[in-house]
């Protein structure tokens, strides 16, 4: 039977795309999605919502003296720019100018939404631009959010093994529903589910490195269909491949997050200056629906299965598509608008091996240029990542032109590497760089090292939850960390002393806490802690520095003092100050942004025989200022011989 074509219907104050598997229904011209009809539902969306409430753009902005403000963002302007039987694609814009400052964010905004013959779905991008005389501002977040209907998608699924029966959002309410530690946090003391009684709820419990964050969404069992957001490229998001979002969450609700400080603080907002040109395409994002009638004879085992699989490789689909061909806008460059790099990235650490090591796993990207490391809080502009092969080789294809730097991480050595070349991406362009060199730091031999060096802690000591606040999808987890509560564990676990590390003796695995976190006192007040780590030196170089390295995973509002030898010293050896924003402990994250510190050791303060380390977390006024550590490691002055390795 052959595929219908495109039909597009404009209404006074709606305009509707129908392809002959789905019908979009838009409001005119405020290009808010209204209604989905599919699978003989007339509208998959929350028909108990207001119209501005089911399918959206939206942002949170604010000037450099004010606070944010939430903007569902609604077009002035409908315009048709593609109409035939193959391809729907409509406009909806909304301009600025001086006469709405302080009260609009200073964007000219092009929503676009677009419908192809035989597609089961539709697309959403838009392009955000400032011009160059227009005032200050920061952009705090942007999104497209789809709220569904609480009586059809009960079953959310985000990744293979993170997917589950959800509660209603009623039951996130009072009293069926007590809100916890923040308001995000909710135990479910009466929901309409029985089963889900004395679980916690909580969004973040579902949010995702962006690097995995490719496809989520929402099943219903009848009729059996799923409703995904699929994102083909990471392109257009904030913060590079471990930056975390967002994704599904009881609303129902799915979420396309583009620029969010979520686990990572103010270091992620855009900072606008007045003078400052800006633009940038977000998306497009793929809306894939699907069904099949063999579903309603299945069990929902079956159901969860078959329609979980498929979105799958519609994203592998989708990923092979990009970029796409048929968007309109000039402002989304096409592929033989964009160029390639290709190369290979090797390791020397002489104290490891004195050949060259392949950068197994590494992350080579290309941002925008700036200093080592500066790719994690870009957040204006595009980046372009991908993941080196067993040997170290890397291709980075589809890269929009522009003037870039080359950035790299490699799992197992600590530090960040970047190419100083600025690399010029041209039309076409496929540059190979050839054998590309990264040095970690290092100074001498490793006497002694705990955790590895991956920007999370998820391979220290994670303890069971409390039984009053689970999460059962995280019952027997690889991702147990994501359970509500733990920071309240550090205190029943340590009533009376803080954590002690015994090198050679103990194992990070089970004897160190994976995050330094606060003490709760009877006062009901809290106090920052000091671990301690405890180590033998058979010799000692009294007139050389030995160093201390120590990468974090994750920093909220806090401050890392290292003494040695002497915990009441009155001034540390080294002070971080006060560092960190992304608040991970709360919001369930096993890292955030990264931090790398080298700290001197004067050979002078350590002795032969015993020495400790005392690493204090000074900051104690609530339960969220902590630290999580990556990775520690001291090594001897490089004349030393000492290599011993914990």
């Amino acid at each position: 039977m052959p595929q219908l074509g495109v039909q597009l219907t404009i209404q006074d104050r709606h305009v509707v795309m129908d392809n002959g598997i789905l019908k979009v229904t838009l409001s005119n011209p405020g290009g808010i999605v209204t209604g989905i009809q599919y699978n003989g539902i007339d509208n998959l969306l929350e028909v108990l919502n207001e119209e501005s409430n089911r399918g959206y753009w939206d942002l949170v902005w604010s000037s450099p003296t004010s606070s944010g403000t939430f903007d569902v963002i609604k077009g002035t302007t409908f315009k048709v720019v593609v109409e035939n039987e193959d391809q729907v694609e409509v406009s909806f814009t909304r301009t600025w100018d001086a006469s709405l400052e302080g009260k609009m964010v200073p964007l000219n905004i092009d929503k676009r939404f677009i419908m192809l013959r035989g597609s089961s779905g539709f697309y959403s991008y838009a392009i955000y631009e400032h011009l160059e005389d227009w005032p200050a501002f920061n952009l705090d977040e942007t999104r497209i959010a789809f709220k569904l209907r609480k009586d059809k998608f009960h079953y959310m699924a985000m990744a293979d093994n993170r997917q589950r029966n959800m509660p209603f959002p009623d039951d996130r309410l009072p009293p069926r529903g007590q809100a916890l530690a923040y308001p995000e946090a909710v135990l479910l003391v009466n929901p309409i589910e029985p089963e889900l009684k004395g679980e916690v709820d909580d969004k973040y419990q579902y949010s995702c490195d962006n690097k995995d964050n490719q496809v989520h969404g929402w099943i219903c069992m009848d009729p059996a269909m799923g409703f995904w957001q699929i994102t083909p490229s990471n392109e257009f998001r904030s913060g590079g491949p471990v930056k975390q979002n967002l994704t599904s969450h009881v609303g129902p609700t799915t979420l396309a997050m583009f620029l969010s400080a979520h686990y990572s603080g103010d270091d992620l907002i855009p900072k606008f200056k007045a003078g400052e040109a800006w633009k940038k395409v977000f998306g497009p994002v793929f809306i894939y629906l699907n069904s099949s009638y063999d579903w309603r004879f299945s069990n929902i085992a079956n159901v969860v299965t078959q329609a979980h699989a498929k979105p799958n490789l519609q994203m592998l689909v989708e990923v092979q598509s990009w970029p796409y061909s048929f968007p309109e806008s000039e402002d989304f460059a096409k592929w033989d608008e964009r160029g390639n790099v290709s190369g290979r990235l090797l390791v020397k650490e002489r104290y490891i091996n004195d050949d060259y090591i392949s950068a197994k796993g590494a992350y080579v990207g290309l941002a925008p240029p700036g200093d080592v490391g500066s790719w994690q809080r870009e957040c204006k502009n595009y980046q372009f990542w991908a993941k080196a092969d067993d040997d170290g080789y890397f291709s980075i294809s589809n890269i929009r032109a522009g003037d870039y730097n080359v950035y790299a991480w490699v799992p197992g050595f600590i530090g960040d590497y970047k190419y100083d070349v600025v690399m010029n991406i041209t039309e076409g362009c496929a540059i190979d760089l050839g054998d590309l060199v990264y040095e970690p730091p290092r100074d001498g031999p490793t006497l002694w090292e705990i955790g590895i060096p991956d920007r999370s802690a998820a391979e220290f000591w994670v303890p069971d939850p409390n039984p009053k606040y689970i999460n059962k999808l995280y019952v027997n987890h690889p991702d147990k960390f994501r359970q509500y509560g733990l920071w309240e564990r550090y205190a029943e676990l340590y009533p009376d002393n803080d954590l002690i590390y015994t090198v050679g003796v103990s194992d990070y695995t089970k004897d160190w806490f994976f995050a330094q976190v606060t003490r709760k006192k009877d006062d009901n007040t809290y106090q920052g802690t000091t671990w301690q780590i405890k180590f033998q030196l058979d010799n000692v170089n009294k007139s050389s520095s030995y160093k201390l390295r120590v990468a974090l995973a994750s920093a909220t509002l806090a401050e890392l003092q290292v003494r040695v030898n002497n915990p009441k010293a009155t001034r540390p050896l080294f002070s971080s100050g006060l560092i960190g924003r992304d608040n991970s402990i709360a919001r369930h994250g096993i890292h955030g942004l990264y931090w790398l510190y080298n700290v001197d050791i004067p050979g002078a303060q350590l002795v032969e025989g015993d020495n400790t380390i005392f690493l204090t977390q000074t900051r104690g006024n609530g339960p969220f200022q902590a630290i999580m550590y990556d990775y520690i490691r001291l090594e001897s002055p490089p004349s030393s011989s000492f290599n011993k390795k914990i």
